[in-house]
Order: structure tokens, then C-alpha cells, then sequence
């Protein structure tokens, strides 16, 4: 992919968004499991917690990036994420994540914890960046502040407007879409025939949202 190009950017901002929505979660990890430390030991726990969750994060991805350019697993991590993509919208989220009673078991709860919750997270940045290293790198950059400061922001700006998850569900679609018009195995049909391409990636964000609408009401008539 061609540095600064049109599509380098289109693709930083799909991983900006895919942060965005997944990564708020893993952050609530973090001031979950260090809530019951003294003041002065829960920046160290957010620090180095943070730190040995990015340095996994950051090694499953490359991996995940490497594992994608194999036949037929780019067209398995497509459907995988357009599984993710219809779960954003209609899991509910529960974190029970208890507090530690210790510095060391704060930073382990959060570096598993994360390396869990995370993956959804690897799977998606890995196929927006399109097997670009440098794509990788920035969007790990970017979840970096995200994890560390961002939760509250993120579950205040989502509560306030619900319509950023949608948004973050139809890029994660997109995304999913791409991987799968992208997969070796079918590529070949797809350039000769790119209408269906396009059918293909806009049947699935449509199909995705309005699946994911149509579960969230059903759960909001069976609550009622």
C-alpha cells in the first residue's frame, strides 16, 4: 500500500474507529482490576499493566498480519469478523472483573484479561491494515491512549450517542467484507466480476446492521 495514499488513509481511519469501539472495553479491564489498590500503586498498575497488554497486543497482531497472508485463512478471518461486527451490536456487555489485592495480580489481571478481550480487537486491525507493517504500528499507537485514558470518554460519548457503535459495527462489516473480496482463493472472481464485489461488501454492512437492529429490538420487547 502506497504511504499517504488515498487508500493508506481510508484504512488508518477504519483502524481508528475499530479502536475506538472495541478497545474501551479492555480499558474498563484496567481501572476494574486496580480499584482496590492505594492511590499511589494504581498509576504503577495502569502503567505496566498497560504496557504488558500493548507488547502482546502488539505481537498477536504482526502474527495475525503474517497468519492472514496464508490461502483461505484471510476468507475465515472475514467471516470471523463479521461475526464480531454483529456482536457489537447486540452483546451486552458485562465486566465483572474483580479488584486485585496486589500490585503483581493487578498487572496479570489486566495483561490477560486484555490479551482475551483483545482479540476481536488483533483481528480487525490486522485485516484494516491489509498486511501493511506500518499500519499495524500506527494503529497500535493509537489504541495505546485509548486503553490507558480513554474508557470513560468512550462509554460516556457511546451512551450519549448510540448511533457509534452502528458506525463502528458498519466498519468492522466493511472491514470484514474486504478481507473476504481479498481472499486469494475467490479474488480472481471478484476482479472479473467487481459488481459483485460491491454487492457483495454493501450485502454485508446492510446485513450486519439491520440483523443486529432487528436482535437489539427483540431483546428490548422480551426485557419489556
Amino acid at each position: 500500500m502506497e504511504l499517504f495514499s488515498p487508500e493508506f488513509w481510508s484504512a488508518l481511519l477504519a483502524i481508528v474507529v475499530i479502536d475506538l469501539v472495541l478497545a474501551g472495553d479492555n480499558a474498563i479491564v484496567i481501572g476494574l482490576s486496580a480499584r482496590n489498590l492505594p492511590k499511589a500503586q494504581q498509576k504503577k498498575v495502569i502503567l505496566w499493566g498497560t504496557v504488558g497488554a500493548i507488547a502482546i497486543r502488539s505481537l498477536l497482531t504482526l502474527v495475525v498480519v503474517w497468519l492472514l497472508k496464508i490461502p483461505g485463512l484471510l476468507l475465515i478471518g472475514g467471516l470471523l469478523l463479521v461475526w464480531i461486527a454483529y456482536k457489537l451490536l447486540v452483546e451486552e456487555k458485562k465486566h465483572d472483573v474483580e479488584s486485585a489485592v496486589s500490585m503483581m495480580a493487578a498487572i496479570k489481571t489486566i495483561v490477560i484479561a486484555d490479551t482475551v478481550m483483545g482479540l476481536d480487537n488483533v483481528l480487525a486491525v490486522a485485516g484494516a491494515a491489509h498486511g501493511d507493517f506500518l499500519l499495524v504500528v500506527l494503529g497500535l499507537l493509537v489504541s495505546v491512549p485509548i486503553v490507558v485514558w480513554g474508557s470513560t470518554i468512550i462509554l460516556k460519548w457511546v451512551e450519549r450517542f448510540p448511533i457509534i457503535i452502528y458506525i463502528g459495527s458498519a466498519v468492522l462489516a466493511w472491514t470484514a467484507s474486504k478481507m473476504i473480496v481479498d481472499e486469494p482463493i475467490v479474488k480472481g472472481f471478484f476482479e472479473a466480476n467487481p459488481i459483485w464485489k460491491y454487492v457483495l461488501m454493501v450485502v454485508v454492512v446492510i446485513g450486519v446492521l439491520a440483523l443486529g437492529r432487528l436482535k437489539k429490538k427483540s431483546h428490548v420487547m422480551e426485557k419489556a
